[in-house]
């Protein structure tokens, strides 16, 4: 390939690798998900209507002027900015961060959106915390050392369950407090998960809601309130981590929607991984 200044530059081929859920998945409340698809036929008569209604020249429009007597399809949806896959902007978690107006998605840096991902098993961590200790153990077992600008995704296997609303949250490995500020003690900016939320497994959760009830200081989702202390993003509800054929070596894209104001905004989360790591594919 040839840049316009002339330069050679060689670029690797690559196959990108879908990391994503459809909108609708997991809309549990609040962050709830309508859609109301309108056919080919009520398009060319909405069409028709808007056209006359601007004063169409030459004449009213019918829907029977379209081909086929058929407009364009489209969808009017309804959702909350959690639906679906999404980044939680530095706003969802609290209204400052580090003495600052947190920011809203459409602010968010795109470069924390992009880097070297790794991925991390915890397949076998179902309804446990993942710490420290376990994030340093599974980063040496895939030999990756973190540095700023990686992107760690966090493989629980909970995206199996992603339709079982009765299964989803209690498949899920949660990362622990302590585990989430050493990931940010790396210079790790937007920490992704094939799961329901970011924050702690569920058996902590239901814990901590018989603590809260007894009049305990025990906050909820003690990992987005992190978000008040140290300015981060969360990537929630991935799939298909088990497609990629090794734990690192792809470069992890997730761009958010610029949602003015938003708190978080829908991403399409891809990983694009050099074509040569499917031939010899690696369990790590």
């Amino acid at each position: 390939m040839t840049t316009t200044k002339g330069e050679r530059v060689l670029v690797e081929p690559f196959v990108t690798v879908d990391l994503g859920v459809c909108l609708d998945q997991a809309a549990y409340p609040p962050w709830g998900f309508k859609a109301h698809h309108i056919p080919h036929v009520q398009g060319a008569r909405a069409m028709s209507k808007f056209l006359n209604l601007r004063d169409f020249k030459g004449g009213a429009v019918s829907a029977d002027d379209f081909p086929a007597a058929l407009g364009l399809a489209w969808s009017q949806v309804s959702m909350s900015d959690h639906a679906g896959n999404h980044i939680d902007a530095p706003y969802h978690f609290g209204p400052v961060v580090e003495g600052r107006p947190a920011r809203t998605i459409d602010q968010v840096p795109l470069e924390w959106c992009v880097g070297p991902g790794v991925r991390l098993d915890f397949r076998g961590r179902a309804g446990q915390d993942v710490g420290v200790d376990d994030l340093r153990r599974e980063l040496e077992r895939v030999e990756v050392e973190l540095r700023p600008g990686m992107i760690p995704l966090l493989w629980t296997g909970a995206d199996r369950f992603v339709d079982d609303p009765d299964r989803y949250w209690q498949a899920q490995a949660g990362l622990s407090v302590a585990g989430l500020h050493w990931l940010l003690d790396q210079g790790v900016r937007l920490v992704g998960i094939d799961a329901y939320a970011m924050d702690v497994s569920h058996a902590t959760m239901q814990r901590d809601v018989a603590r809260a009830q007894e009049g305990d200081d025990a906050p909820l989702f003690p990992l987005h309130f992190v978000g008040r202390e140290r300015e981060h993003l969360h990537l929630e509800k991935l799939a298909n981590l088990g497609a990629l054929p090794r734990a690192h070596g792809f470069l992890f894209v997730a761009f958010p929607v610029k949602l003015r104001g938003g708190s978080a905004g829908w991403v399409r989360p891809v990983a694009l991984v050099p074509r040569r790591h499917f031939g010899a594919q690696e369990d790590s």
